[in-house]
């Protein structure tokens, strides 16, 4: 099966918001009147963002996820995207099975594949994805300000445990197993969640890389710092009521380690004015989607950990290097 042949097969679709999609040198996308595109690229390398013997239909839903979380850290509207792809060989079963997964999430989302480009070669994924967004709503990392209450979605620190328990340096109860393992490998961006947020949120960023890094970047772009609490964070691993009793789990700086610094989460860390609170609530009602706050947004430089008495909490934690 040569290049052209199985893109036609297995990748090329009619397209109905797009005006031109795949079979042109380029792709041609329209905004609406108003609407600002929003552009992201991710990049996922086997070994390096997924296991070798993977299910190809859940690395076709997490190549595309990666992405659409970008979008809804920008409160963007998904609209389009590209596919580049390096393939050991054109495997198809493999190919059947990667594309349905790709396609079940971008139906899902209205977001169609306009182009891209496929070549032999170790196995990689690039997806570029186009959102919309009204002009001047788009949520950034630099809005936060002192006083502001900081939020995080959904659970964390669930697919750290899967990644952990894969790698056979710790066993989970084989519930907790299976859905962390969903966590690590299907994530649900938070697409809803941010679309409801516009207008109401300071700033925003998704967490992929771990909660303590990721959020440092929406710090840094607003020139601020901030206080976690620990208590509140450690709560938020999903699994933690079905592991009491399992070692090497439970530990709470284990607990809290997969929690601020897991990463492969794709929730949102967002902030928000205190004022805002209802406004926040109904928005996470809006989207169907659990929010949490876990601190505050402060003048002084840095991120502190606190107790439920406010003070500090040692340790270090250190979030998700490509190159570290």
């Amino acid at each position: 099966m040569g290049e052209f042949d199985l893109i036609a097969r297995y990748f090329q679709r009619p397209t109905s918001r797009a005006v031109l999609g795949i079979g042109d040198d380029c792709a041609l996308l329209q905004s609406a009147t108003g609407m600002q595109l929003a552009v992201s690229s991710d990049m996922l390398v086997e070994g390096r963002h997924f296991f070798a013997d993977v299910d190809p239909c859940v690395l076709g839903h997490k190549a595309l996820a990666v992405n659409l979380s970008d979008l809804a850290a920008c409160g963007a509207q998904p609209l389009a995207f590209t596919l580049a792809l390096a393939l050991p060989r054109a495997d198809e079963a493999w190919l059947a099975a990667f594309s349905r997964g790709l396609f079940a999430l971008a139906d899902e989302h209205g977001c169609e594949l306009v182009g891209g480009d496929t070549t032999r070669g170790p196995l990689n994924i690039c997806i570029t994805v186009f959102g919309e967004v009204p002009r001047g709503q788009a949520l950034l990392r630099s809005g936060a300000r002192a006083g502001d209450d900081i939020y995080v979605s959904g659970t964390l620190g669930d697919a750290r445990l899967a990644l952990e328990a894969l790698r056979g340096k710790l066993t989970l109860p084989a519930g907790w197993m299976g859905a962390a393992r969903t966590r690590l490998e299907q994530p649900t961006p938070r697409v809803a969640l941010g679309l409801a947020l516009r207008g109401i949120a300071s700033a925003a960023i998704d967490i992929s890389d771990g909660l303590i890094g990721d959020l440092g970047h929406i710090l840094s772009a607003s020139r601020v710092g901030a206080h976690i609490a620990t208590t509140i964070a450690a709560g938020l691993l999903a699994g933690e009521g079905e592991g009491r009793g399992v070692e090497g789990v439970l530990l709470d700086d284990a607990r809290l380690a997969c929690v601020l610094a897991g990463g492969d989460d794709y929730e949102l860390a967002f902030t928000a004015p205190v004022s805002a609170r209802a406004a926040v609530e109904a928005a996470a009602l809006e989207a169907r989607t659990a929010v949490t706050c876990i601190g505050c947004v402060e003048n002084a430089p840095g991120l502190r950990l606190v107790d439920a008495a406010g003070k500090p909490v040692s340790g270090h934690f250190t979030s998700f290097d490509h190159f570290a």
